[in-house]
This record gives structure tokens, C-alpha cells and sequence, in this order.
């Protein structure tokens, strides 16, 4: 990674293959992540019931991943379960707050 997370733009960190990301909730990403989970509300309605899947995670986390090349997504959904879902889940919180509060 060539530079660090902020936090005020809603992007975040995780690692991947021994390697850290940086996550960006891009207008462009976002879509393609909408595209192919469906609602982003509706995901953020299902993460608070506990609800969200590990495949749903990997999605958002893998559409968000800058600058490309992205890593395979094997890679990412390996990294979620090495890591453990309240660990993978701290960066797809972070991505859907900024989607929830927009820039501040």
C-alpha cells in the first residue's frame, strides 16, 4: 500500500496475503459492489441484524480495494476468514458509514 487509510473520506485498511489494503468507497466501486449484492441499504439493514454473509463481506471489501490491480478475490474472502468476521467487519463498517453520512 502506498499511503495510509483516511478515515474522513470513509476509506479503510485490511490485510490480504500479508499485505495491507487500502479500501476506497468510491462512487465507481460502490456501484459495482451495488451491482452485485443489491442494496447497499439493504445490506447495511442486514449488517445490523447480523445478517450480512461472508460472501457479502468479501464483495464489498474486493470492489473497494485501490489502486488496481485487485487480488484475486479467493484472496480476499481466504483473508476474511483468516482474520475472523469482527475483524473483517470493522473496514465494511467504516465503508458503510461514509456511504450512510456521506463526506463530513
Amino acid at each position: 500500500m502506498t499511503r495510509s487509510a483516511n478515515p474522513m473520506r470513509g476509506e479503510a485498511e485490511f490485510g490480504i496475503a500479508g499485505k495491507t489494503v487500502l479500501l476506497r468507497p468510491s462512487f465507481e466501486n460502490l456501484v459495482a459492489a451495488e451491482e452485485e449484492i443489491g442494496s447497499l441499504f439493504a445490506l447495511v439493514e442486514r449488517a445490523s441484524e447480523g445478517a450480512i454473509t461472508v460472501a457479502e463481506i468479501t464483495a464489498i471489501l474486493w470492489h473497494c480495494i485501490e489502486p488496481q490491480p485487485r487480488p484475486p478475490r479467493e484472496d480476499v474472502g481466504r483473508a476474511v476468514l483468516e482474520s475472523g468476521l469482527v475483524e473483517a467487519i470493522k473496514p465494511v463498517r467504516a465503508i458503510l458509514a461514509q456511504v450512510l453520512q456521506g463526506q463530513t
